[in-house]
């Protein structure tokens, strides 16, 4: 039977770049076989070492989750769709009519859309200007978020942050400004946010949320919305949300693509029914290793922005229990089902996380002190010292050719991550060779793709890659 199977865009660098794959198969274990048999490179992403689906891996035949099926046994028919989904890196009850805080009359005026739209009206506005919504980070999705949480009259935005305005962020952070770099983006965003409605109030956090401060942050609002970039932060606001019975509403990027949801654990599922764990560190690359087109994070941000104006007034039709991808480059959405997990740890019937935990190590980003690198690290000035004196070298460049062309180490030889192992008898052994990438991380896991395959030469990485070579040894190479 011929499959279609999705290849999402964290996974496609190892299927030569196709977002679709076509099998025969008659059912999911057979088509993730077929598909694997194919992309020898894809199967440790999906599988552990044990030969089980990976727990940060979902798998939808249609829009219906395997996992409610008959997991990886599940039939397949002539025409399916199999989509692989892996992980990538809501309000309370409102108070009554009578407690809700008057209008002025500018407010009347501002509101006049949201008043004559008999779903919103007087009362709705009137929630919104009552309700307190916490946002975490004011970067490509917290920007579209705040300033549309702002405009529409949310009464109190809680904003966390630590970050400064750097010039790489203007491209999508669509609440700074150029005359913003350098200054932080706590402060940039409270006085654009106030600029856009000087009747909201502003609580700035200046901080880093952590297992110490959450609980107590998410106690004093109504809705929390994640607009994180990192694993470890997603599980931690996940999991305070469902300790303090907080809606969380979800987004997430990557390159061309988005994800968004509403978690709340009282009514539906949370992320970790979605995601019990997370990928290992590095499978997924950040928006600086593998780039975001601009506009997409303020698609997403403006998805979440609409959720939680929708739970604040009760609405019904949120992305409760449903999770919608988005694929900018094809300009495709799809829908899929969620279902909370009855044994999920955190929110299922006989939950075991009861308090939060440390992210870091739950993210596997802990390594103890002791423990040596797998392989061997150069910094930027002592390759440039051993350039000068002569030694024996080669560079591979394992970035892609869009990158190398407009930014390179002079001598690099370019082989894409995606490549390496296929053409390893490029790299000589008898030499020492420097594996680069942008800023260690594709390098890094080159080298590893290299020593499975049985590479016996000396292999070092670029400690801070490219960019380390730009900021330590030449400013005219450009940052990006």
């Amino acid at each position: 039977m011929a499959i279609n199977i999705l290849i999402p865009t964290p996974l496609r660098q190892f299927t030569g770049g196709k977002s679709e794959v076509a099998v025969n198969a008659t059912s999911v274990d057979e088509a993730l076989n077929e598909l694997t048999g194919e992309f020898t490179g894809l199967r440790k992403h999906l599988y552990t070492e044990q030969d089980t689906l990976r727990n940060f891996i979902n798998l939808y035949v249609g829009d219906e989750d395997v996992r409610y099926l008959d997991g990886p046994k599940t039939k397949l028919s002539d025409g399916d769709e199999l989509t692989i989904v892996p992980s990538i890196a809501g309000g309370s009850a409102a108070a009554p009519a009578e407690e809700l805080p008057a209008l002025t009359t500018e407010e009347y005026q501002r509101y006049s859309r949201h008043l004559i739209l008999p779903e919103v009206g007087l009362d709705g506005q009137r929630k919104l200007k009552n309700a307190r919504v916490l946002t975490i980070g004011t970067g490509g999705l917290g920007s579209p978020l705040g300033l549309y949480l702002a405009a529409a009259g949310v009464g109190t935005l809680g904003v966390v942050d630590f970050d400064v305005v750097d010039r790489s962020n203007l491209q999508r952070q669509i609440i700074h400004g150029t005359k913003d770099i350098g200054r932080s983006k706590i402060a940039s965003a409270t006085d654009r946010l106030k600029d856009v409605n000087p009747n909201i109030n502003v609580e700035a956090f200046e901080t880093r949320l952590t297992s110490e401060n959450a609980l107590e942050l998410f106690r004093e609002y109504d809705v929390v919305v994640d607009g994180t970039d990192n694993f470890q932060t997603r599980y931690l606001v996940n999991d305070a949300a469902v300790l303090t019975g907080k809606p969380n509403v979800y987004g997430s990027i990557f390159r061309f693509e988005g994800q968004a949801s509403v978690f709340w654990s009282g009514r539906g599922a949370c992320y970790r029914c979605l995601y019990p764990e997370p990928p290992p560190p590095g499978l997924v690359p950040s928006c600086a290793e593998g780039g975001v087109l601009g506009v997409l994070p303020g698609i997403v941000g403006t998805i979440q922005a609409s959720e939680v104006l929708k739970v604040i007034l009760g609405a019904e039709g949120i992305l409760l229990n449903r999770l919608l991808l988005f694929d900018a480059w094809t300009m495709r959405f799809r829908e899929l089902k969620l279902r909370k997990n009855p044994h999920c740890e955190l929110c299922g019937e006989n939950a075991t996380i009861k308090e939060l935990v440390d992210y870091d190590a739950f993210c596997g980003l802990n390594l103890p002190v002791e423990e040596e690198l797998p392989y061997e690290e150069i910094s930027a000035k002592e390759l440039d010292g051993w350039i000068k004196g002569q030694v024996d070298l080669q560079i591979i460049d394992v970035r892609e050719p869009h990158e190398y062309d407009f930014a390179n180490i002079p001598g690099a030889q370019l082989i894409p991550l995606g490549q390496i192992v296929n053409r390893i008898c490029e790299i000589p052994k008898g030499r020492t060779t420097i594996v680069h990438c942008k800023g260690g991380v594709r390098s890094a896991k080159a080298i590893g793709y290299l020593q499975d395959a049985g590479f016996q030469g000396r292999l070092i990485n670029l400690k801070g890659g490219i960019t380390a070579w730009s900021n330590d040894v030449d400013p005219t190479v450009p940052k990006y």
